[in-house]
């Protein structure tokens, strides 16, 4: 319910919002240029998420297009966008996944699509558009080769408080952010972002996606459930990807473990993190209580939120990682084979 509750905010629709994105879209810092090409693409990649009540639209009394979230074409009519844009709230059943939502594409045509797979630690969800409508999706997007660096140049396409498509242009902040609506790292990025834009691509210079939209931080205090912000939140595309092949493939997402449980400590003038339990497979490697965990694979560790980090996007079950640890004055290497769940 946090999660929701959290994000709730970018999904509803407000004009005084829509003034708000403008103003703040007049403030976005300088960018390097972007080839018209790269930009034309992502938009045609990019489609909206619709109400689950468009369907209520009558002959006598047409209503206008309510788009609830943005999403994107990854390939061969498969559409990614947030698991929250997609999920139904009803008083008696409460939270569900939606199994067949309607799109939006750019040049208007409205489609359904029915789920394929999702993620709800981590915000993700794949839909299918039917093979004899997929001609009418005009581009398609590619998640981008390797990790993401602070001050890269992004952009995001969307529909901001259901309104678009819009761009919008900016910078990577902090790409190793963490909040309480996921269960792994977020990519802060500094772009004009509303309620409306979940689900989007986040986008490099070459039109590649880096990031999928998942939440800003509320920037104003009253009873508007719609929002907008110049700080954004993104699931990365590192782990995106694998969440996505694996719910093409028909395969339930299994993430590493390595059995232990952690706890702040004190070392010397900084704060690390020490076993405060430990299980199999850390059990057996040789890791005891009270180890003081340094790194993993040559990368330093400094909270629990890194090391469950680097085991979601970094490893698979059944690989071995080499644990550096400090125990009372020495340092020591174990090789630790991961678990599975």
């Amino acid at each position: 319910m946090r999660r929701t509750a959290f994000i709730h905010s970018l999904l509803r629709s407000s004009a005084l919002c829509l003034l708000a994105l403008l103003i703040l879209a007049l403030t976005t810092p300088a960018h390097a240029e972007l080839s018209p090409a790269v930009l034309d693409r992502a938009k045609l990649a990019t489609v909206g998420v619709l109400e689950d009540t468009q369907d209520q639209r009558t002959p006598d009394k047409p209503g206008k297009i309510l788009v609830r979230g943005t999403g994107f074409h990854l390939r061969d009519g498969y559409i990614v966008t947030a698991r929250h844009a997609a999920e139904k709230h009803d008083v008696t059943t409460g939270t569900i996944i939606e199994k067949q939502i309607r799109i939006l594409t750019t040049d208007l045509h409205e489609l359904t699509a029915d789920l394929v797979g999702d993620s709800t630690f981590m915000d993700v969800v794949v839909y299918r558009v039917a093979e004899v409508h997929r001609a009418k999706l005009r581009a398609s997007a590619s998640f981008a080769a390797g990790d993401v660096q602070p001050g890269q140049d992004v952009f995001t396409v969307g529909y901001p408080m259901g309104w678009g498509p819009t761009m919008s242009f900016g910078h990577l902040g902090n790409t190793n952010t963490f909040l309480q609506t996921v269960d792994t790292r977020l990519i802060q990025a500094d772009v004009a972002a509303c309620s409306g834009n979940s689900g989007g691509g986040l986008f490099n210079d070459k039109g590649d996606v880096v990031g999928i939209m998942h939440a800003i931080i509320q920037t104003e205090r009253d009873d508007s459930t719609a929002h907008c912000s110049r700080m954004a939140f993104a699931i990365p595309a590192l782990l995106a990807e694998r969440i996505v092949k694996a719910a093409i493939d028909g395969k339930p997402m299994t993430f590493s473990k390595m059995g232990i449980h952690m706890m702040a400590v004190k070392d010397g003038t900084k704060w690390r993190m020490a076993v405060k339990e430990v299980n199999e497979p850390s059990k057996s490697a040789g890791i005891q209580k009270h180890d003081i965990i340094i790194a993993v694979d040559e990368t330093e560790i400094n909270d629990a939120a890194h090391l469950k980090n680097y085991l979601i996007e970094r490893t698979t079950p059944g690989q071995q990682v080499r644990v550096k640890v400090r125990r009372i004055d020495a340092d020591l290497t174990f090789t630790v084979t991961l678990g599975g769940g």
